[in-house]
């Protein structure tokens, strides 16, 4: 289990020293597959420390392009979570039945029993490729799919390529701020992000391992296989901590490096959700208050400017 810790870590330093670290480990705490919490804690924080200066000492692209990228992978897995189950259904050409994510006529196919509105393919799709192209640094591919989710939102009412998949029903995002596919500023930002990438030099992008969707498909498994939705108590709070665990990743390459990339993310998805939620104050989960929420959101953006400020100034005076 120790092998799992290596993984926070880049491949040139798990190539150097992965083994050295691994017999540290053995002989610090021998006869245990896994250290204690707190050391579990202090390795992953050394991992993104090492992740985030061998970003930032990569100068074949601007910060700020880099940061669009993140923004753009974000903002494209966001899209998705509401849809996990029904992509899943879909691919393996299972009938969810009752267990159908909460749309109108939801999970229905032409192949399936019971009352049917045929479409030819799930709204998740979009999202999902646009995942895929931004992983292998290809905007140009996620671009048509961004342009193809503005389009069915704006035609919800009379695009049946679709169904009424995802475009009926409120979709909910971890804090609870409901975004819907009709709602055009999430899949407008997205397409925008996506633009900016293609025509600043593409080839300059980062190029992320097919690796980095193991979690999507673990993800698809659980909503679809277990039948979770994500309007569940469950999906809610495992989606929380793994918000929770990125702003802190966030927050650690900032301090690391001084470096303003790792803001353009945040800001992007607290812009997407705080609309969200001034927008249709009556379909927000009422999980936590509403103010609360809305701090949690905010509250990330000055602190990892301040962060970054703070190390740039201690990086000048040494």
């Amino acid at each position: 289990m120790n092998r799992l810790l290596l993984a926070v870590y880049p491949e040139p330093y798990r190539s150097r020293q992965g083994e050295e670290l691994l017999t540290c480990l053995a002989e610090a705490y021998p006869g245990r597959s896994w250290p204690p919490p707190r050391e579990v804690v202090a390795l992953a924080r050394a991992g993104v420390q090492i992740r985030a200066r061998a970003v930032v000492d990569d100068t074949a692209r601007p910060w700020w392009l880099d940061g669009i990228h993140l923004a753009a992978l974000v903002l494209a897995a966001l899209a998705l979570v509401p849809y996990l189950q029904d992509v899943w259904h879909w691919a393996l050409h299972i009938d969810p039945g009752r267990h159908a994510i909460a749309f109108h006529f939801s999970g229905w196919y032409p192949w399936a029993e019971g009352p049917t509105r045929p479409r030819l393919l799930p709204y998740g799709l979009l999202p999902l490729v646009c995942l895929i192209a931004l992983l292998r640094g290809k905007p140009w591919l996620a671009l048509p799919a961004a342009a193809a989710m503005i389009y069915v939102g704006a035609t919800f009412n009379s695009n049946r390529f679709f169904g009424d998949e995802g475009k009926a029903g409120l979709g909910y995002y971890g804090l609870g701020a409901p975004i819907t596919a009709r709602d055009l500023v999430l899949s407008g930002a997205l397409c925008t992000a996506c633009a900016v990438l293609a025509v600043c030099r593409p080839g300059r992008l980062r190029c992320h391992s097919y690796r980095w969707l193991v979690p999507v498909v673990l993800a698809m498994f659980v909503a679809g296989g277990l039948h979770i939705i994500s309007i569940s108590p469950a999906f809610q709070r495992g989606l929380f901590v793994l918000e929770a665990a990125a702003l802190i990743a966030a927050w650690v390459a900032t301090a690391a490096t001084g470096d303003y990339r790792w803001l353009i993310p945040v800001a992007a998805v607290a812009f997407i959700r705080t609309r969200a939620i001034v927008n249709q104050p009556n379909g927000f989960i009422q999980s936590l208050p509403d103010l609360v929420v809305l701090l949690f959101l905010i509250a990330p953006l000055p602190v990892l400017a301040i962060t970054a400020q703070r190390r740039q100034s201690r990086t000048l005076l040494e």
